[in-house]
């Protein structure tokens, strides 16, 4: 365990717990835990330029800002995810009439997805506790991730996904060992299953919000988005750089509150000099957490999920308090995406920036035309797109979105 852990607070009680004190959820109400840190004594000894100048690039490359690492002996894909690339989207900045448009574009890492960063981080952590077998429930790109960042160890992933989970999702799972069980339901009845599974047979449960080091593991790409902002600075005069705004899709919440989380410790630390402002954008299928932003509470209603944009369906979201803290604390707010402005999002960022991301992906280009629409986002602001999965993952929306090839039989039938 990194000395720098103090141990875990609970979203809903505020109860403390020692690192070894806790599992997964809160035993007095069943609320999410946060792991905190002694960021006081972090920032006397820890130097962020030599965080910045190390040579790994991957998210070990912050390991005392982690919980865990795991030990020395890894499959590669597992000792060298993460810096997935920033680049500049100008057609959009123009488009939008915007300064400034990055992408961060995490369908580049091992299982095309960012939920690698969690699955890297619960590894560590079961690795740790001498667990060999790790379940998760997932809509399909976390399950994936496990199922990959498993493959060539001795951990066994075991997934429970719904029934309708996209064939480029199970065979992410299927072809790299994993044992897959697809569950008649939704996504939260997986959850449900992987939960008693992991209570019964002992298994480490991987699954999103309940297991607190999710959110530690998701909390790299903040960091890596400040670091490589900084760089991207010709006059570099800072280790790391807070953005204006940054836009996540929101399901379950707990990438927007990982995401958070990496700019609030680095804000902590005296690192980056304020928040950005956190735009989520949800599927206005699957209202749940949407609802509770409009109430203005952190009480969440079990409503039927009905987007086809799975990656952010929930019939109830297993991290939404810390989602809607993370969004109301940076000055933020939530914005709805229909399943018709998502599918037509896919095909904007692969005609435009050249990057072709999943359904769910796309409710973050979605989140950035209504912002700008409504007046959130200034044009002399600086915004980044946080990009969550790779559109090969579910072919039967992107064909939806890209529209039909033209049938031809002769070069008479093909006009210039």
């Amino acid at each position: 365990m990194n000395d720098y852990l103090i141990g875990f607070r609970c979203a809903s009680c505020g109860a403390r717990y020692a690192p070894d004190q806790v599992t997964y959820t809160c035993p007095r109400d069943g609320g999410n835990l946060d792991a905190i840190y002694d960021y006081a004594r972090m920032a006397r000894e820890l130097d962020p330029w030599q965080v910045v100048h190390r040579p790994d690039r991957s998210i070990w490359h912050y390991a005392e800002l982690l919980p865990v690492c795991p030990d020395a002996h890894l499959p590669t894909p597992l000792s060298t995810l993460g810096w997935s690339p920033l680049y500049r989207a100008p057609a959009l900045e123009r488009a939008l009439g915007l300064r400034a448009v990055w992408l961060k574009d995490d369908s580049r890492l091992p299982s095309a997805s960012f939920k690698d960063r969690a699955s890297a981080m619960v590894i560590a952590r079961a690795q740790a506790l001498g667990i060999k077998t790790i379940c998760v429930a997932s809509t399909g790109n976390a399950a994936a991730a496990l199922a990959a960042l498993c493959a060539g160890s001795d951990l066994q992933a075991v997934i429970f996904v719904p029934e309708h989970t996209p064939e480029g999702k199970l065979v992410g799972m299927l072809i790299h060992g994993a044992r897959v069980y697809l569950v008649h339901g939704s996504y939260n009845d997986a959850v449900a299953l992987a939960k008693e599974a992991c209570r019964v047979f002992g298994w480490y449960n991987r699954s999103t919000g309940f297991n607190p080091y999710t959110r530690e593991g998701k909390k790299t790409a903040g960091f890596e988005i400040a670091e490589q902002l900084a760089q991207a600075d010709r006059q570099r005069a800072v280790p790391f750089r807070a953005p204006d705004v940054v836009i996540v899709p929101v399901g379950d919440g707990n990438i927007i509150s990982g995401v958070y989380k990496g700019f609030d410790e680095l804000r902590m630390l005296g690192w980056v000099d304020r928040l950005p402002r956190f735009i989520g954008v949800t599927a206005a299928l699957s209202p749940s957490l949407y609802r509770a932003w409009q109430r203005g509470d952190e009480t969440f209603e079990t409503i039927p999920s009905r987007t086809i944009a799975g990656g952010i369906g929930t019939d109830r979201p297993c991290d939404g308090v810390m989602a809607l803290r993370a969004v109301r604390n940076s000055g933020g707010v939530l914005i709805e995406a229909s399943d018709e402005e998502m599918l037509d999002g896919v095909r904007v960022l692969a005609e435009s920036a050249g990057v072709f991301v999943e359904l769910s992906c796309a409710a973050a280009y979605v989140g950035l035309v209504k912002a700008r629409q409504m007046g959130l986002i200034a044009p002399d602001e600086e915004v980044v797109l946080q990009l969550t999965g790779s559109g090969f993952k579910d072919l039967r929306a992107a064909l939806r979105a890209a529209g039909q090839p033209i049938p031809i039989r002769s070069l008479a039938d093909v006009h210039p």
